[in-house]
């Protein structure tokens, strides 16, 4: 079976990562751990682009040599994404040989299948260095770019190859209108749509030969245009053009910003259309970070420290708190106000508050063993809970699954205090049985669900619930769909989220 091929955006190795760059990243991780209990095989590619104008630029600020600023960026980027416990098993960087073999490999042959779509021709525009891009004028504002209104743009007149990407325009609408390529949320599809709808213009795919790039094969002096070589960083990861690579293309999901659309939606699919090869499956499009009302982003200045971020609840609170407030569609404002908030009322508070309360209550009333007992009015709602975490996953709508999850915390909360656990069992009520496993197994669910979301501290729960089967996998999400816990022995875990 073809293994769930999950990519997100390659980033630009000209500063330190983002928070941007995070809820992208830790969005992705969900989606991927969500795919590996429904047990699927799961490739997961991250990596970075490294071919860019800019990382001359970033380098000769620093004073060193391209490559040695490369591998401290490539070591700073992955050594976050850990930290952040990223699960990806792929790291491609685009100055590696093989992503250059499938860049030259895919160039020929879109010249062996549509040869007059690559031709000679000069160009003059404004180019923007933040986005390695020429603008049109619909992307430009008081004369500057509108992702990076603090950069001149750049009068650039060049004789370089072109791809006839207009051509294409009719297939990739055609693609995108049938579903054949997915493009979601819908706002980002619509954009899309009359985009095409509006026409397409061919594009430079080469520059002038930089100091720093892929030589673009069959035209002397001239590199491969940065977008046109980072967006095969995807195929490349394959072991394209090895014929094997289609055991894991076409790739399942694009994750990648909303900025970002139009290379995504249009002209990668253009490029593999041309090169008769399958499209990818679906392309997400997230929103933006924004921090003080303005994207979050390194080359604008407006950039909090990811590690302060991680720093100040943790890396399971930081993705709680992008996934769950900042969302996964939408734009959303980062505080550390609202952090605080989240932090105390959804995690402190919320799970690991109740966390706390039943794993003792077990403890102190059946010496930690679940009681083997018939279930009683929460099981139906942890069950009902569960079903919509996974219908909200399904359709990649993670901040739904983060909600699935408060409202069944709040359930529980509500159950405890209507049932009064402590007075059954004072009282040597039977029912008090019914109530604690109850609990535990909502804890259970609650485990699983959090997992995705938040790794660490998911398995902490788990295994303070005594539970032996692997969290990453089918077997966790079978358990959590019916619970078969009785005379399971659990812990009071250690607090999972201390109150500040």
């Amino acid at each position: 079976m073809k293994p769930f091929y999950i990519t997100t955006a390659i980033d630009y190795s000209n500063g330190d990562p983002h928070l941007g760059h995070a809820l992208e990243k830790v969005g992705a991780d969900a989606i991927a751990r969500w795919h590996r209990l429904r047990g699927d095989d799961v490739r997961f590619l991250m990596g970075m682009d490294e071919n860019a104008q800019k990382v001359i630029q970033a380098a000769e600020a620093a004073s060193i040599t391209p490559q040695a600023w490369l591998e401290s960026m490539s070591r700073t980027f992955a050594s976050m994404w850990q930290r952040l416990e990223c699960s990806n098993d792929i790291w491609m960087r685009t100055t590696e040989a093989r992503h250059a073999r499938g860049v030259t490999a895919l160039i020929e042959a879109i010249r062996a299948n549509h040869p007059d779509d690559l031709f000679t021709g000069e160009y003059e525009g404004w180019y923007c260095v933040g986005c390695e891009e020429f603008k049109a004028e619909s992307q430009i504002r008081d004369g500057r770019c509108i992702e990076h209104p603090s950069r001149e743009l750049l009068k650039t007149r060049e004789r370089n190859t072109f791809f006839r990407l207009s051509q294409w325009r009719d297939p990739v609408l055609q693609a995108i209108r049938s579903g054949e390529l997915r493009v979601e949320p819908e706002i980002r599809r619509n954009e899309i749509l009359r985009l095409l709808e509006a026409g397409l213009q061919d594009i430079s795919i080469s520059r002038s030969r930089a100091a720093w790039g892929i030589p673009f094969p069959g035209a002397e002096n001239e590199t491969v245009y940065v977008w046109f070589d980072a967006l095969i960083n995807y195929l490349s990861a394959t072991g394209y053009p090895d014929p094997q690579y289609t055991a894991m293309w076409p790739a399942d999901l694009h994750v990648v910003g909303k900025g970002i659309t139009r290379f995504h939606c249009i002209i990668w699919p253009a490029m593999l259309m041309a090169a008769k090869i399958a499209l990818p499956k679906m392309v997400w499009a997230h929103g933006y970070v924004q921090w003080g009302g303005a994207k979050v982003s390194k080359s604008e200045g407006t950039s909090v420290s990811l590690q302060e971020a991680i720093d100040r609840h943790g890396p399971d609170a930081l993705r709680w708190f992008l996934l769950r407030d900042i969302g996964f569609e939408h734009d959303g404002d980062f505080t550390f106000e609202r952090f605080d908030g989240s932090y105390e009322s959804d995690l402190a508070n919320g799970i690991g508050n109740l966390a706390s309360r039943a794993t003792a209550m077990l403890e102190k009333y059946r010496g930690g063993v679940i009681p083997a007992a018939t279930p009683g009015a929460l099981d139906g709602q942890s069950a009902a809970a569960i079903s919509a975490w996974a219908a909200a996953f399904d359709a990649n709508d993670i901040k739904g699954a983060a909600e699935a999850i408060t409202h069944l915390v709040k359930a529980a909360d509500g159950y405890i205090t209507t049932e009064a656990p402590w007075t059954l069992a004072k009282n040597g009520d039977a029912k008090l049985d019914t109530v604690l496993v109850d609990l535990a197994a909502c804890l259970v669910r609650l485990a699983v669900m959090a997992y995705p979301l938040m790794p660490a501290k998911a398995a902490a729960l788990w295994d303070a619930l005594g539970q032996t089967v692997s969290l990453d996998t089918a077997a966790a999400l079978r358990l959590a769909e019916s619970p078969a816990i009785g005379g399971v022995k659990v812990v009071k875990p250690e607090n999972l989220f201390p109150r500040k």
